[in-house]
């Protein structure tokens, strides 16, 4: 019998990446949508994720929460769905790439679209992403490397990094180099994540509706 699995989102959040993630291993699940300051600030969702933020999830009574390592999980616990590397290139790439997407890479969005400057040089050096020149040219080599970022197979790094190119594409917080729009076109044409973005979607409108 299969271990219940349930997924604590909210679909104007990062939770659109495990959402895609979900849909591409295929396994069965629940989800479960918070509001923010309310019920993701509630005792019973903090007893799952202290920081009271989304996603989560909670499989067989196992808990999961940064999008990173969810994607990573879900990949290991189904290797049935083949989102995991193979090879020892592959892992290589595939390790290299989701821990610089996870770190340097979101790290670098999040403060250039808050502080909408870069830090000053004597700095930088403090930082893990430097600067924001250096991160992007660092993801263009991965993207431009291989056809997905673990090499010739699509793996769940390209769910998280694509996501975040994704997003840095849509909201301008990201330079429309053509190795992302590429990278990116590839994987927005997944079933997979199709059906994610349209059930997000939907849970969107509900919610903006009352």
């Amino acid at each position: 019998m299969a271990e219940e699995l349930i997924f604590y989102t909210n679909p104007q959040s990062r939770g659109r990446i495990v959402r895609w993630m979900l849909e591409e291993v295929g396994v069965p699940y629940e989800t479960k949508v918070l509001e923010y300051g309310t019920t993701m600030k509630s005792p019973e969702y903090l007893s799952i994720n202290p920081m009271g933020k989304v996603p989560a999830i909670v499989h067989g009574g196992r808990v999961v929460t940064e999008c990173a390592a969810i994607c990573a999980y879900l990949a290991d616990v189904f290797p049935e769905a083949g989102l995991l590397p193979q090879t020892l290139d592959e892992k290589a790439n595939y390790y290299r790439w989701l821990f610089f997407a996870a770190g340097p890479l979101e790290s670098v969005l999040n403060n250039r679209a808050v502080f909408k400057e870069e830090p000053e040089v004597e700095k930088q050096r403090m930082l893990g992403y430097g600067n924001f020149r250096d991160t992007l040219n660092a993801l263009s080599v991965a993207v431009k490397a291989n056809p997905y970022i673990a090499g010739d197979r699509f793996t769940a790094a390209d769910v998280y990094v694509g996501s975040h190119i994704g997003w840095g594409l849509q909201f301008g917080t990201m330079e429309s180099r053509e190795e992302f729009i590429r990278y990116f076109d590839r994987l927005r044409e997944r079933p997979a994540f199709t059906r994610a973005m349209s059930l997000d979607d939907v849970q969107a409108k509900e919610i903006s509706e009352g």
